[in-house]
């Protein structure tokens, strides 16, 4: 299912006019036209964004909320302006967004300052995040590690138990072993929005009426879903969610954290020093209300305006585009694998799950890495090795895969080249009939 129905059917999009926007995508490799199929792993940036952040640091480059000079308040003015499109974005308001250096640290976040409330730091309020020795952590077999790995350092640090949700053989999370599974013992819910793997979106309204109904907290990864889909947090009813601005045509360094105002207001801090209080002495110290209690330190000011502008991009392409340009693209890349010989996709669920245009699999007899490096001699660039999803290619019984996905700037004529070259890989390497 779509995280957001679009209510009209979209306006075409032509990637061959957007292409002329992106530098990068006339570049040649080995001879041959670069053809971008990892854009799941970082997105290419549009020269809009490019100029974005050269402009700020040409005209205006200040610190932000720290000087009562001219570019300082330039500054601060931009940089604000930049977290209220990229909050509107998803949904949100201006306080519900704090800035982050990517989605692994809004992640980490999370998971520290719930263990500072488990401690009884932050206001009384904080204290309904605590956990204790049996309290249950959630999360999915289809985890990147980013959200993974920080539940397992929380629940090593507080005696919580650590479960994870299977998931079926076609790739959907098993929501029944979900309904199972989650009970009153459970705290916390994390899970991904669409698969970093597999390209399936979650039924996030089922996951996150299971969880509320037991009063736990939802964490979402709307990473690869943010780039692709039109996205609406607050009406998706998840308490928190992270995203991360290099995978939907921004810049390196940033990223949001999402929270709902309530749960934001009542988390305590993680990391702390300047720009994140309101009072210090020697002995205590008082701190800035969400989203300026989560962002100590220097702030990343161009980014989060190259940001903004990557987001003004998606939005004048229009989100309902983007995702049905790139749905078409997954389906024509799906079935052009699914004919090739020697070649298994992971998660191939039925046509009716709702997917983003990316595919992950494995070619018999080849590894993953000398599969990448022969399509990369063709120009082609994919992704290879487990992904940072460790467990999921282990739940499909490999250690690696190779992953093919798209942007609004590919076109089906280079999924077709990509699918060429793949035909040849077994017979480059002398392996099958």
């Amino acid at each position: 299912m779509t995280a957001v129905p679009a209510a009209t059917a979209p306006t075409a999009l032509d990637p061959r006019t957007r292409r002329a926007d992106f530098p990068i995508l006339d570049r040649r490799v080995d001879g041959h036209p670069l053809v971008y199929l990892d854009s799941a792993a970082t997105s290419q940036k549009p020269r809009a964004v490019i100029d974005a952040e050269v402009a700020f640091l040409s005209n205006e480059n200040a610190a932000v909320h720290r000087g009562a000079h001219t570019l300082a308040a330039e500054a601060t003015e931009l940089y604000e302006e930049a977290r209220a499109t990229v909050a509107g974005f998803v949904g949100a308001t201006p306080e519900q967004l704090a800035w982050t250096s990517g989605a692994t640290a809004g992640l980490n976040l999370v998971a520290y300052s719930i263990g500072n409330a488990t401690l009884g730091r932050g206001a009384p309020a904080s204290a309904r995040f605590a956990l204790a020795a049996g309290d249950e952590i959630v999360v999915t077999e289809a985890e990147h590690h980013a959200n993974l790995v920080p539940w397992q350092e929380l629940a090593a640090r507080t005696g919580a138990v650590l479960r994870h949700i299977p998931v079926r053989d076609d790739g959907t999370i098993d929501l029944d072993a979900a309904a199972s599974m989650i009970c009153e013992r459970t705290r916390i819910l994390a899970f991904p929005h669409v698969s970093n793997v597999l390209g399936i979106v979650n039924p996030v309204a089922e996951l996150v009426a299971l969880a509320h109904s037991v009063g736990a907290l939802t964490v979402l990864d709307a990473c690869q879903s943010a780039p692709h889909l039109p996205l609406d947090l607050p009406a998706l009813g998840v308490d928190l969610a992270v995203f991360s601005s290099h995978k939907m045509l921004g810049p390196y360094g940033i990223g949001g954290l999402y929270g709902r105002s309530d749960v934001l207001e009542a988390l305590p801090p993680f990391l702390t020093g300047g720009s994140m209080i309101t009072r210090v002495t020697l002995d205590r110290t008082e701190y800035l209300p969400p989203p300026q209690r989560f962002e100590a330190g220097t702030q990343p000011v161009s980014q989060a305006i190259a940001f903004a502008a990557a987001v003004r991009y998606l939005d004048g392409v229009g989100m309902d585009a983007v995702h049905a340009h790139e749905r078409a693209l997954e389906q024509r890349l799906r079935e052009g694998l699914r004919a090739i010989h020697g070649v298994r996709l992971l998660g191939d669920a039925p046509a009716g799950v709702d997917r983003v245009g990316l595919a992950s699999f494995d070619v018999d007899g080849v590894h993953a890495h000398d599969v990448g490096q022969y399509l990369d001699s063709r120009g082609i660039a994919v992704r290879v090795g487990h992904h940072c999803a460790a467990p999921l290619h282990a739940r499909f019984g490999l250690t690696a895969s190779v992953r093919a996905s798209t942007a609004l700037y590919n076109t089906a004529d280079e999924v077709d080249v990509f699918l060429d070259a793949l035909a040849d890989v077994r017979p480059f390497f002398g392996v099958g009939a």
